[in-house]
């Protein structure tokens, strides 16, 4: 039994070197993202800042030559949230994210076997919304003031990455990244409060902040054969 286990690692190793050069051998690849877990950007007070999953929200184009590929991608996602915002008043905040960004880069594969541990560098453009209400609790436990509020940040990312691709057949990789992203930000927040006054408080800065992204999971297509 031990002996057939070992046949089959084998066989199955071989099979998957069948297409050591899979992706030096193709001209252009796209890609889907199945699945992420990113951090979102801070909003108002959060605490504590939020991971954020989300499936099937990205997709990539990429241009392959001997060396190096180059990156063209992109994201999208519209998610409703709760949180904890300046919890010593405790304000409750429930509303919904939009975010997406837009990113060009490389991406440089340290071998060409089946398993391919890679490095890419992307940077681009992000829009990252929340738009909701905020309640301000009371030590009662009571909603003693409602506002609309709204967090709008626009800026550039810059993004290191590292990724690992599985060639399990001709022309498909599977992909798992992650990476640390800076982003350089213009931030408007504005709070619109429902009382009898009506009162519109409206905050604007620019500021950097650095967010972990854990993990990118998808699929790649591989098209045009060079040879």
């Amino acid at each position: 039994m031990t002996l057939k286990i070992l046949l089959f690692i084998f066989c199955s190793l071989f099979s998957l070197n069948a297409f050591p050069q899979l992706n030096g051998n193709y001209n252009y690849s796209f890609a889907i993202t199945g699945y992420r877990v990113f951090q979102n950007p801070k909003i108002f007070e959060q605490d504590p800042q939020k991971y954020i999953n989300s499936v099937a929200s990205g997709a990539m184009i990429k241009i392959n030559d001997n060396q190096v590929s180059y990156r063209l991608s992109g994201s999208f996602l519209q998610k409703s949230v709760n949180f904890k915002n300046n919890c010593e008043n405790c304000q409750l905040a429930n509303g919904k994210i939009t975010d997406y960004t837009f990113k060009i880069g490389f991406e440089k594969s340290f071998n060409y076997s089946w398993i391919q541990p890679y490095f890419a560098f992307d940077m681009g453009y992000r829009y990252n919304n929340f738009k909701g209400k905020m309640n301000t609790i009371t030590n009662q436990r009571l909603i003693s003031l409602v506002s609309q509020v709204a967090d709008t940040k626009t800026g550039l990312n810059i993004t290191p990455v590292l990724g690992v691709k599985l060639n399990p057949a001709e022309r498909i990789s599977i992909f798992a990244e992650s990476n640390v992203e800076l982003y350089l930000l213009h931030n408007r927040q504005e709070t619109l409060t429902q009382n009898s006054l009506g009162s519109n408080n409206l905050n604007s800065f620019s500021k950097g902040t650095i967010l972990i992204n854990p993990v990118s999971i998808g699929i790649q297509y591989h098209l045009g054969n060079k040879n």
